[in-house]
């Protein structure tokens, strides 16, 4: 009974939420008279999500560059983040890359791509990447260098060998921080893939979710857009929920964070 109440209490607040929310749309067009190209009523956003069997392919689409991006980034991301923890004139020298890389604009670089490398996926993954890896660095990083000086010299003293000390006690102990920049991460990823399909996709043809708001907008069609963009926020939530399911799983027993 309480594993039920706890499961309603988490559940009906957003659900009443989103319920008070389509009621209030669904009455300021009606009421106002809003025309459908400018916002379209929820029902229609509805039967697109359910009746456009094209959003589904360009959902594939999008969830196979964000997936490919955001692997690319964990992957890499925890990499560099090793070689920088290794030593303090590396971290001097390439850290602040790292962070030039996320402040500059996506939407500056993803056109760029489009004539340096293949027309296809490539340059729409590439995108997801370079906008997702900079949190897996940072907070790994953070982890990484956190790590208790006490449990080091510990390791030191009976003679661990560096690569022992890295994945029986830093990595586990960075671990938190991995989970923190994997998260952000995820909708990262999305996010990147979407803006890099406005750009790119349309004109190497792909049919991603982005591309779907590009021609929706450009064809009036604003129940499409919106089904694209919701399409594209429960891609995100989702990648996000497995992050947080992986975290919960691996941390469950030791951190307090996931207890």
């Amino acid at each position: 009974m309480r594993a039920s109440g706890s499961l309603t209490s988490r559940i009906l607040p957003p659900v009443l939420v989103l319920a008070g929310v389509l009621v209030i749309w669904d009455l300021y067009v009606r009421v106002t008279h809003t025309p459908d190209f400018l916002l379209p009523m929820p029902t229609a956003v509805i039967r697109s999500l359910f009746t456009d069997r094209r959003l589904l392919s360009s959902l594939g689409w999008t969830a196979l560059a964000a997936l490919s991006g955001f692997v690319a980034s964990g992957v890499f991301g925890v990499l560099i983040a090793i070689a920088l923890s290794a030593s303090p004139i590396l971290r001097r020298a390439f850290f602040p890359y790292t962070l030039f890389f996320q402040t500059v604009p996506i939407v500056a670089i993803a056109p760029m791509l489009l004539f340096w490398l293949t027309p296809g996926l490539e340059p729409v993954v590439l995108c997801a990447f370079i906008v997702s890896v900079f949190p897996v660095i940072a907070n790994t990083l953070a982890g990484l260098m956190a790590t208790d000086p006490a449990l080091i010299d510990l390791f030191r003293l009976y003679g661990a060998r560096p690569l022992a000390g890295l994945w029986k006690l830093r990595l586990p102990s960075a671990l938190p921080g991995i989970f923190t920049g994997l998260r952000i991460a995820a909708g990262l990823s999305v996010i990147g893939t979407i803006v890099a399909e406005f750009l790119v996709g349309q004109i190497v043809g792909e049919v991603g979710l982005g591309v779907r708001v590009v021609g929706g907008i450009h064809d009036s069609h604003m129940d499409e857009v919106f089904a694209a963009a919701i399409l594209a926020s429960l891609l995100g939530l989702a990648m996000f929920g497995a992050v947080n399911l992986a975290a919960h799983l691996t941390l469950r027993r030791w951190h307090a964070s996931e207890r």
